[in-house]
């Protein structure tokens, strides 16, 4: 680690201000196809870990469908420093590790499966509409937990990230792209949520 790594780091850790618990990461298939870039990612995820997160979400977003099986059986073989799932767009299954990998689910998408669920639930009797509300919703979703901090590489956009979950998630965009992403990139998004006063929509 650089003099200006430790510098950063030395900040983070001295400073009162809380420290994100869960963090999400959206990057793209092209920016996996970049080289080392896996490993930049397990390097991510040892670093978010290190540095306090309980829990690290990964988006990637998916133009070409047909690269999914393929990025599924990669980024389920990453060397994870915590329990990891990996869900895909056609996965119903809640996941509910220290790791959590989305390929390709868009928000959107996984929104309205969570609606329909529960307007089936509806049918069956085993909730009445009344009883609906957020907790309902969010018991249908396969990505349940809120980010404290999404980390965008790249652009200003988020694609279609989980529009329920990232509602009041403090939203860190870098113009460096994820093939250059280094360790003082992430201490950077972490002094700046560090340095921002969190309202919850208030």
């Amino acid at each position: 680690m650089g003099l200006y790594d430790r510098y950063l780091a030395a900040r983070v850790r001295r400073d009162d201000a809380a420290l994100p618990a869960t963090i999400a990461l959206v990057i793209t298939e092209r920016d996996l196809l970049e080289q080392d870039a896996y490993r930049t990612l397990e390097r991510f995820l040892d670093l978010a870990f290190e540095m306090g997160a309980e829990r690290v979400m990964v988006y990637v977003s998916v133009l070409d469908e047909a690269a999914v099986p393929t990025l599924r059986r990669t980024l389920a073989d990453l060397d994870s420093p915590r329990p990891l799932a990996v869900r895909g767009p056609d996965d119903a299954e809640r996941a509910d590790t220290p790791v959590q990998v989305s390929i390709g689910l868009g928000g959107r998408e996984e929104f309205a499966n969570a609606v329909r669920n529960v307007a089936r639930a509806v049918e069956r009797g085993d909730v009445t509409s009344d009883e609906v509300d957020e907790s309902t919703i969010e018991g249908e979703l396969v990505f349940p937990t809120a980010p404290d901090l999404v980390i965008k590489t790249g652009a200003e956009r988020l694609s279609d990230f989980m529009i329920w979950q990232s509602v009041y998630s403090e939203l860190y965009f870098t113009d460096v792209n994820w093939r250059d992403f280094r360790e003082r990139d992430y201490l950077r998004a972490l002094r700046d949520y560090q340095d921002r006063q969190r309202r919850f929509g208030r």
